[in-house]
């Protein structure tokens, strides 16, 4: 039976909601604008911008006819761009990362610490001073304005060997001794006895990481040269130029840009939670 709130408490509870909701608000403005020009003709959005007023009068679906018309030009092909170089980084990134951070937090050898530190300096240094030697790496290894040229330098994120790394400080060692009796090998061991105590960390990490790879801008638009393979955030500041703006794609196509990482998360949602509090915090 729930305890009988007494007035200051309901009071408070009041207060939280009230708060929280208004938060939300402010956090979800910038999308029910963008929602809200995605179905506002170009006229309007030259003349007031971006808004939240509805004016249901003027709602029209022509936006959304552009894109599905096949008048968009290439539009779907960096939207099956970015979820191609998405899809197989999160795969390779969890996969990769996985086993660092697990070899770090379970293992015993000779300069694990030190690659710990390696770790956590790269993780302090801007990903923006690395661009330039990346970029010659990648020039060198002829990957420029290929799939693998944009995933390369991002297959294993140092703040994924972290968060992996700490979430296995957590798991029992004694299953590593009991599948090593029983004849497993040690990747057995990771892939058959492990993995499945790490998935909420996975689910947590595949959202993160798959949000970061598709919102991902500045080093696609460094390493991509072709239209043809552009990703979908380079793609979209293509159509604004100085000799004009395509706003129908630009809101429509946005709009459409934010529905892979909604199914992403309703997907994983239910290991989320549990994967970041569980991966602070050791034992």
């Amino acid at each position: 039976m729930d305890k009988k709130l007494t007035p200051k408490e309901k009071g408070i509870r009041l207060l939280l909601v009230l708060t929280f909701s208004f938060i939300s608000l402010v956090a979800l403005f910038p999308v029910i604008s963008l929602v809200v020009a995605s179905f506002s003709p170009s006229t309007d959005l030259m003349r007031f911008g971006l808004t939240a007023e509805l004016f249901f009068s003027g709602f029209t679906a022509e936006n959304f006819e552009v894109i599905f018309g096949g008048e968009a030009g290439a539009y779907w092909r960096w939207y099956v761009n970015s979820l191609i170089v998405s899809g197989v980084l999160i795969v390779l990134s969890l996969f990769f990362s996985s086993m660092v951070g697990y070899a770090l937090a379970l293992y015993e050898f000779k300069g694990k610490r030190f690659i710990f530190i390696l770790v956590l300096l790269i993780l302090m240094i801007p990903f923006e001073i690395m661009m330039l030697p990346l970029y010659t790496m990648m020039v060198n290894l002829r990957l420029v304005d290929t799939y693998f040229g944009v995933m390369l330098p991002l297959i294993v994120a140092p703040i994924a060997v972290f968060f992996f790394r700490q979430y296995c400080l957590g798991l029992p060692k004694e299953l590593m001794e009991s599948g090593r009796v029983d004849g497993c090998t040690e990747f057995g061991i990771f892939a058959r006895i492990m993995a499945p105590l790490m998935l909420p960390s996975f689910a947590a990490m595949a959202i993160l990481q798959g949000l970061s790879s598709w919102n991902n801008f500045l080093w696609p638009l460094i390493v991509l040269r072709s239209n043809d393979m552009f990703t979908l955030p380079v793609g979209l500041a293509t159509l604004l130029t100085p000799y004009g703006n395509n706003y129908e794609i630009l809101f429509s196509g946005s709009v459409m840009a934010i529905i892979p990482i909604i199914v992403l998360f309703l997907f994983f949602q239910r290991f989320f939670i549990a994967g970041l509090t569980s991966g602070g915090v050791k034992g």
